[in-house]
């Protein structure tokens, strides 16, 4: 269990620096920072260590062993980056419903599908991993996200895979400051 410990501990904290360096090439340096703190905390930590795989997230794991991810739950309650977490009850629809992310949360969505990709994939990973993965998810399938929400990380992943880091990160930065002004505006 030691070494399955810190092979889970060096996996999550890679991706971390990852992410923090893609947020700072997205201009929310402070989002990286904060990103996914909550993985070393018990019920995700721990959970991570009994399922770890290393070419996927325990996750997927614990889901199948279980019928459920308590350490999911937990994740994706915490943090604002995952679209699971921009949900609410619709009285007029009397469901649960997604709700637009704002942009600098689709930024950090963004920033961790690429480092995700590039972490699990390895010397495998090409700028199209990150769009083919997210086309092949079920939750986008099944409507889970936003449909703007959906529409702009769609963008910013084609983007990528089209034109390369350079332009999608300058097309993140655009996205974020762009949702700045029109908030400063409606003031």
């Amino acid at each position: 269990m030691i070494p399955q410990a810190w092979h889970h501990f060096r996996l999550i904290t890679r991706h971390r620096h990852k992410v923090i360096a893609h947020c700072k090439k997205a201009g929310i340096l402070w989002q990286g920072l904060r990103h996914d703190l909550s993985k070393y905390s018990p019920t995700e930590f721990f959970a991570g260590v009994k399922y770890y795989q290393g070419n996927r997230s325990p996750n997927e794991k614990e889901r199948e062993t279980l019928g459920y991810s308590l350490a999911w739950m937990h994740h994706k309650g915490r943090n604002r980056h995952h679209f699971e977490y921009w949900t609410d009850y619709n009285p007029k629809t009397k469901q649960v419903c997604p709700v637009k992310m704002p942009a600098r949360f689709v930024a950090e969505m963004f920033c961790d599908r690429v480092a995700a990709s590039k972490i699990y994939k390895g010397a495998d990973y090409d700028t199209r991993c990150p769009l083919q993965y997210f086309q092949n998810s079920t939750s986008r399938k099944r409507g889970c996200l936003h449909p703007e929400t959906e529409q702009q990380l769609m963008h910013l992943l084609e983007v990528l895979a089209e034109q390369g880091e350079p332009a999608a990160f300058a097309a993140v930065r655009a996205m974020v400051k762009t949702e700045k002004r029109e908030k400063k505006e409606k003031k």
